[in-house]
């Protein structure tokens, strides 16, 4: 009976212990985490990034092209993603001068006389 009243006694003040532990000991400090640089943890998704000139050719290609089949599809793919992109204005405006510079009448033109006939060729070539 003794063993089970000093085991009951030490079961008291090892319970008591712990819970005067409990209150003396300091409140858990809360850290914010250190601000880190803007980078992400993970590399960056394909989809986050812009796509290419030829990425958005092929996507609008894809979209022309619809129900097409086999050997039909792949022509027109072809044809399609080898186009040319729509000139500016500015490089229409150049292709226009350049057309209008090597015409035979404006080689032997000069002066007041070329002028005419430039503005004339620019206007008419639109």
């Amino acid at each position: 009976m003794k063993k089970l009243l000093s085991l009951v006694a030490l079961g008291a003040c090892l319970s008591f212990g712990a819970a005067q532990a409990q209150d003396k000991a300091p409140a858990p400090v809360v850290v914010a985490p250190a601000a880190t640089p803007a980078t992400p943890a993970t590399p960056a998704t394909p989809a986050a990034k812009a796509p290419t000139a030829q990425q958005s050719k092929m996507t609008t290609c894809n979209q022309e092209a619809g129900d097409k089949k086999g050997d039909e599809r792949k022509a027109f793919m072809k044809n399609c993603l080898s186009a040319k992109p729509a000139m500016t204005a500015k490089q229409t405006q150049q292709e226009k001068m350049k057309t209008c510079n090597a015409d035979e009448k404006a080689k032997t033109l000069k002066g007041d006389a070329r002028k005419a006939f430039m503005k004339e060729c620019l206007s008419a070539k639109a």
